[in-house]
């Protein structure tokens, strides 16, 4: 066979997916714009698709193009696409000069809300000219079937230079295999669930391993389920979803954040560890709750809102093994946990206690394990059930909404000579979760974009002010020394403008709200 079949968790993606409910993923980067034009100030686009051309091979699947299985009988697999453009896929647009962030994040919103061609290889790259201060920005999408948030890490750093100097690798020869038939490879994909050797061994495999391993887990699977259940409170963002995308983005310095942290484990009051990841949860707790007050919400002490939270489960040595070959490892390798957010506690440092408290929980009880083996036995379903499964699961409201924290490399990367200077993640929502937070760390700073559906959230920007807001809320109930929590010093700035020298006051009621705890 001449092509490689999609696992189950790979096919989720594909299955949920409709025309208000793209399942891409993707990025904002600012890069240096002296670079990318030439003596004559035209932008080198041929010299980006030859760069990035001459790399193809070390991501084979992005010249792959899906191919379904008629009538569902099989998992959907990678084909070659025969008709391969890469100009299709590495564009070029611009913005009238100077462009404003108001204009980028527009546009990158507009790009974001459209569903991927399924007859090409599901990936774009779109070079964004005409920025503000002479930058350069570059909007990437890549289906959900393709990476997961680590793995598109792997991609970036494989695709782009570490260092200044342009790296030319000599071009692959590359001669696409020609797709199988509909009916051939319905035909195939049928043999190979009854009679394949190979298959056959699988699943006899599968049978005696997986009940095994359920059996040893039984309490890590029943806390995954429990984890699960549909109780999540009702929010204003839980409904139904259309094709339009409002998206924001906001810059934390890593060592800031970190000084929170330090400071949090130190802290009697929160009795051990605190980890980054519980001081982002707790900053986003914050906003949340700003952001329900705003919108007069009740807030009751006892009101904890349910995030999913991907936790990554591909092993170091698969991504050191590809990283020694010069590859990139695709695909999705995750497992989830459902994060309480207490929403309800009006105390900050009662909130990032509950935090971390709800998180050790969750890692000791194995719920993550017990979900990536559910997932695991979703290999062996039938697809059609797979299929049905998939669309059910997003109907249900079992969360609130996902907050996902991908390490990047804290080092910059390169595209033609010109640095990437800030990196900011895309997470697209789904019905009944018209809002997605994900953060993506690099090069010291962690960069949040936050997703949400444009009629459902025309206030956005109450959440990543509030976000905000949680950090300095923490600095101070923590005590975090002058000039090094984020509420002192510069304030990050915007994609595609430099930062200002002071930082903006924030309205003075949102602020003492914001100091005090709504509600206290």
């Amino acid at each position: 066979m001449a092509y490689e079949r999609l696992g189950a968790q790979d096919s989720l993606f594909l299955h949920i997916e409709k025309p208000q409910q793209p399942q891409h993923v993707g990025s904002l980067g600012i890069l240096e714009g002296g670079p990318f034009h030439d003596e004559d100030g035209r932008f080198r686009i041929d010299d980006v698709r030859q760069v990035i051309g001459s790399r193809l091979h070390l991501v084979p699947r992005f010249r792959k193009r899906v191919m379904e299985v008629p009538l569902e009988q099989g998992r959907p697999v990678w084909v070659d696409d025969e008709a391969f453009d890469l100009g299709y896929h590495v564009r070029l647009t611009a913005l009238p000069k100077p462009g404003s962030e108001e204009q980028l994040l527009a546009l990158f919103a507009r790009i974001q809300s459209h569903l991927l061609d399924r007859r090409r290889p599901l990936w774009e790259l779109w070079f964004v000219e005409g920025l503000a201060d002479d930058r350069v920005a570059v909007i990437q999408k890549t289906h959900h079937c393709m990476v997961d948030g680590i793995s598109g890490v792997d991609v970036a750093t494989v695709i782009f230079d570490l260092g200044p100097e342009v790296t030319r690798l000599d071009p692959q020869p590359w001669r696409p295999s020609p797709p199988p038939s509909p009916a051939q490879l319905m035909l195939e994909s049928l043999v190979e669930r009854a009679v394949e050797p190979a298959e056959i061994a699988r699943s006899l495999r599968s049978a005696l391993r997986v009940p095994r391993q359920l059996a040893e887990r039984a309490k890590d699977v029943a806390q995954a389920v429990a984890t699960a259940a549909p109780s999540a409170p009702a929010t204003p963002w839980n409904v139904p979803i259309s094709p339009h995308r409002r998206w924001l983005p906001l810059r934390v310095p890593i060592a800031e954040a970190k000084a929170i942290k330090d400071a949090a484990s130190a802290d009697e009051r929160l009795g051990g560890r605190v980890s980054l990841n519980d001081v982002v949860l707790a900053a986003v707790t914050t906003g949340l709750r700003l952001f329900l007050d705003e919108r007069d919400q009740p807030l009751p002490d006892d009101l904890v809102l349910k995030a999913m939270v991907p936790v990554t489960m591909r092993a170091q040595e698969d991504r050191d093994a590809a990283a020694a070959a010069g590859t990139a490892a695709v695909g999705n390798r995750v497992s989830m946990m459902s994060a309480p957010l207490p929403v309800g506690l009006a105390d900050p440092i009662e909130r990032l206690r509950s935090i971390c408290d709800g998180m050790r929980e969750l890692k000791e009880s194995g719920a993550a394990v017990g979900a990536d083996l559910l997932m695991q036995m979703t290999n062996y379903a039938p697809p059609t059930v797979l299929s049905m499964a998939s669309r059910l699961l997003v109907r249900s409201r079992a969360i609130n909404l996902t907050i996902t924290n991908v390490p990047g490399p804290q080092f910059p990367l390169y595209c033609l000579g010109a640095r990437v200077l800030e990196a900011f993640p895309y997470v697209g929502i789904v019905d009944g979760q018209a809002l997605t937070i994900a953060v993506l760390s690099y090069d010291g700073v962690l960069g949040f974009g936050i997703t949400g559906d444009r009629d459902v959230l025309p206030d956005l920007s109450v959440l990543t002010d509030g976000i905000q807001a949680g950090l300095t809320e923490l600095t101070a109930a923590l005590g975090v020394g002058a000039g090094s929590g984020p509420g002192s010093g510069d304030r990050a700035a915007p994609p595609g403008k430099k930062a200002p020298t002071k930082k903006k006051a924030r309205p003075a009621a949102k602020a003492a709200k914001a100091a005090k705890g709504v509600g206290a």
